[in-house]
């Protein structure tokens, strides 16, 4: 994933059409809304989705059963006019299982015989990986291959995958007997890692009522594959000041402890911090948050809001943490609070002639 953040090589910040990015929010907004008949309250995490999605990236969800990960992606899909593809991951599953394989094939009229290639399941937009570290690391790699290059080779054929591809995996966090957990190298690849949590008493009041009852709601498309090709390509017009590329890299240095300026609780906690895709997808994040919010410019709370499904699954946490109950989220915390936005040579003279002029 690469990205210029919005800015020519002269530093000049590209200006996003008003016009187009007034008629995303939009967009956005009755995507949520739509996405709402369904999904009862996680309104965080459905956001979170919609932004991995317009960011052109991937992301790795985690929560226990029966909090509707399944429902929410496969919904997702039907309002954005997609093809939806499921695949169950299992220790027994072989990469040709996911990708596709070839066959002999003869042709009735000729008699010859002849290789023909069938698709697998992941030749769809929206692929959802169920259980994503139920499969041994031969099949997960096919799986983040697909995810890296947008394409698949089998013999020495490549295919192209449509695009937008938007693969999310699931994780449960409760049973990890006779799992294979992805190594950090691999989760790095997926932009954000959505955690799922339990809902309120009336949202679960909500969920309870809609799902035992006769009536069912009817999902519209909102977004045809056209559209968002366009919204990607927009999102990257949409412009970042320095000051917010400043505290974006203060905030993603702060978590490797081999860097001088980083606090103790990275040197102390952290094996290993967050490598440059953290810094991309902090900003490529907050552009489509910018934009999905009516704003026209990346600030610092955007940067701010995405750094824990950025950073949490970037971060590796040594014995020290796991004896302390430091989690990578409480870790994100604490830089969070002792972090403050980098103060650019405009700011700073801003800030002198206000002085000077009291």
């Amino acid at each position: 994933m690469t990205n210029d953040g919005g800015n020519d090589r002269s530093g000049t910040m590209a200006a996003a059409d008003p016009k187009s990015l007034s008629e995303f929010q939009a967009a956005a907004q009755r995507l949520r809304a739509e996405l709402g008949k369904v999904i009862v309250g996680q309104e965080a995490v459905v956001d979170q989705l919609l932004i991995a999605l317009f960011a052109n990236g991937h992301c790795i969800i985690e929560g226990v059963p029966g909090l509707a990960k399944t429902l929410m992606i496969s919904t997702l899909s039907r309002c954005l006019a997609l093809s939806f593809s499921r695949v169950q991951f299992t220790p027994d599953l072989m990469p040709s299982d996911i990708t596709g394989t070839e066959v002999i094939q003869e042709d009735r009229a000729s008699g010859k015989r002849e290789l023909r290639f069938i698709a697998g399941p992941i030749f769809a937009n929206v692929i959802l990986a169920d259980e994503i570290n139920r499969t041994p690391p031969k099949t997960q790699a096919a799986l983040l291959e697909a995810m890296q290059e947008r394409h698949v080779t089998v013999g020495r054929i490549r295919h192209d995958l449509e695009a937008p591809f938007f693969v999310l995996a699931t994780q449960n966090p409760i049973e990890q007997e006779g799992t294979y957990p992805l190594p950090e190298a691999q989760q790095d690849r997926f932009l954000f890692k959505v955690q799922i949590g339990y809902p309120s008493y009336d949202e679960e009041y909500l969920v309870a009522e809609r799902t035992t009852s006769a009536s069912s709601a009817t999902l519209h498309s909102i977004i045809t594959r056209e559209d968002c090709l366009r919204y990607q390509q927009l999102i990257r017009s949409v412009p970042v000041a320095p000051d917010v590329i400043h505290y974006a890299l203060q905030l993603v240095r702060a978590t490797r402890p081999a860097e001088s300026a980083a606090p103790a609780i990275v040197k102390n906690l952290i094996t290993w911090g967050a490598g440059p895709r953290a810094v991309q997808a902090l900003i490529l994040g907050g552009k489509v948050r910018a934009a999905m919010n009516g704003r026209h410019h990346v600030a610092i709370d955007d940067i701010r809001a995405l750094s824990h499904p950025v950073l949490r699954h970037r971060l590796v946490t040594n014995f020290s943490a796991e004896a302390e109950g430091y989690t990578t989220d409480r870790v994100i915390d604490e830089l969070l609070a002792g972090i403050k936005p980098h103060e650019t040579e405009l700011d700073r003279d801003r800030r002198v002639r206000k002085v000077l002029s009291a």
